[in-house]
């Protein structure tokens, strides 16, 4: 027989017997009418707590409530809990992912404000030594804003001589005229690219005539031979037969392949020369060395006509932007130069602080608006020119970037380093798509495609031929004795050129 609470009629959990009245309550209602009340609810008597004797009785069992009284309701009961636990779950990944891009972007913002901080001191540092420089030699009575004013020059009370040196890069940075010059190039060269089109052009040598290749001609005296090796080379890209050389000797030397004579000799630099531009259009070429200068060469008299002074350590990077005005650089004192060839100035220097190592090498994209450069720290990086911001990283090899080239159609970039591999990407989505890997230890030290981008050569431990898109090796060249160091393609592939540390210039072709 149930017990039942004599005030709330139910069946009590710890029923208790009132000594007072023989009735049963659940504790806790009686524990709390005696102590509002004092007396016992059902006659009226004087009743405390002592009075009250617990009554032993089997656990109560509460029946289930009717929403699980059956399998099916216990698995919803289940899936609804679970449920709620995974839409948990997601909010609280959502929460977490919105921080992480919240602290991304804040750190992001105050390391380009700590760069910007660093750029701008280290201008007003140079502009007050620029101008503490001028005033002592300024006329008496003279004030800075009339010193300013000046020629270049004028403000020494000297006249500059041949060759001129650029003076280091002060507060200034490139004006909305050298932009808009910059901009209107640009977008020159992609409508003529998209007036092309994917046509290649009728005259270019197919990939079976490549296959067909062979040494025509090899030129081993253009450089001395007491310090042997030529380091660097280039076309003039309106006529390629006028080659350009860089040597261990120092000099720099222009050969014409029509005539099998050398034309000029240049010298200036006091350490070796590892990087020489042609221009496209004029008798004027470029070159940089580890003696940390860049020289402008006038090929008619073998003259330098300027030396320009970016950096503070070896230049380890050259290359003409598509006005033929304006040079890029790199050294390894981590910065990159932008400067003006008619005037010698430097008219941006850029470094990035998150890199820790020496830039190795850089070049132009073909429209002149980005730029890559290679770093020691396996990297290679794309800036934008006119912003002076790095605008994309590839990171993926291992060892210092040795080189880097760009493709015709602006589309890909092709990069090496110390792992004997070549790496494709691709500029639209900004990744790596291809990899060619060559031999073990093999070392690339160039990479050039031709005026079309359909083909690619490697120059390294030997010299090969790659077919673009197909990726797909057409020949193999091991003429050379040493180390090839610098490669390049004749007018519509019709030959092709290279140079290596055996002292010697050869051409292939049919």
């Amino acid at each position: 027989m149930a017990l039942v609470c004599s005030i709330c009629h139910e069946v009590p959990e710890h029923p208790v017997l009132s000594t007072v009245s023989n009735h049963v309550f659940e504790r806790r209602l009686i524990e709390k009418f005696i102590a509002e009340n004092g007396v016992d609810p059902i006659n009226g008597e004087v009743l405390s707590e002592d009075q009250l004797v617990d009554i032993k009785v089997s656990p109560l069992v509460k029946p289930r409530p009717p929403t699980a009284t059956s399998i099916p309701a216990i698995l919803k009961l289940l899936q609804d809990e679970w449920d709620a636990c995974m839409l948990h779950s997601f909010t609280l990944r959502q929460q977490l992912q919105t921080a992480r891009q919240e602290l991304s972007h804040a750190l992001y913002q105050h390391d380009a404000a700590c760069r910007v901080i660093a750029r701008l001191t280290k201008e007003v540092t140079a502009a007050r030594e620029a101008l503490a420089t001028l005033k002592p030699q300024a006329a008496p009575g003279m004030v800075p804003a009339q010193i300013a004013a000046l020629p270049a020059g004028a403000a020494q009370g000297v006249v500059r001589h041949e060759p001129m040196e650029a003076a280091e890069p002060g507060p200034a940075a490139m004006t909305e005229d050298i932009i808009q010059k910059l901009q209107e190039k640009a977008n020159l060269l992609t409508a003529e690219r998209k007036r092309r089109g994917k046509k290649v052009p009728d005259e270019l040598m197919p990939p079976d005539d490549i296959r067909s290749f062979r040494t025509l001609s090899s030129h081993p005296g253009l450089h001395s031979a007491s310090v042997p090796g030529i380091l660097s080379m280039d076309l003039q890209a309106t006529d390629t037969s006028k080659v350009l050389t860089g040597g261990a000797d120092k000099s720099v030397v222009v050969f014409n392949k029509d005539t099998e004579q050398v034309t000029a000799v240049m010298k200036g630099h006091s350490k070796k020369v590892t990087n020489v531009i042609y221009h496209p259009t004029e008798e004027i070429v470029f070159s940089s060395s580890p003696d940390t200068t860049i020289r402008i060469w006038f090929v008619g008299n073998a003259s330098c006509q300027q030396v320009i002074r970016a950096h503070n350590a070896p230049v380890t990077g050259l290359s003409l932007h598509a006005t033929g005005d304006y040079l890029l650089s790199c050294s390894e004192d981590q910065h990159w130069a932008f400067s003006d060839i008619a005037s010698g100035r430097v008219l941006t220097k850029v470094t990035d602080d998150s890199i820790g190592h020496a830039l190795t090498c850089a070049q132009f994209h073909p429209d002149g608006l980005i730029f890559g450069t290679g770093t020691g720290s396996s990297i290679i990086k794309i800036w934008d020119l006119k912003e002076g911001t790095n605008v994309a990283n590839f990171p993926g090899h291992s060892g210092p970037i040795t080189a880097l080239a760009f493709s015709e159609n602006g589309y890909y970039l092709a990069t090496a380093a110390d792992d004997a591999v070549v790496k494709l990407w691709d500029l639209r989505k900004l990744k790596n798509f291809k990899n060619i890997t060559l031999d073990d230890r093999y070392e690339v030290k160039s990479l050039s495609f031709d005026q079309s981008g359909t083909y690619l050569a490697v120059a390294g431990t030997d010299l090969r031929v790659y077919l673009c898109k197909q990726w797909q090796e057409l020949k193999v060249f091991s003429d050379h004795t040493d180390m090839t160091t610098g490669v390049r393609f004749g007018q519509h592939t019709t030959f092709l050129s290279s140079v290596s540390m055996d002292r010697s210039l050869k051409f292939y072709g049919l």
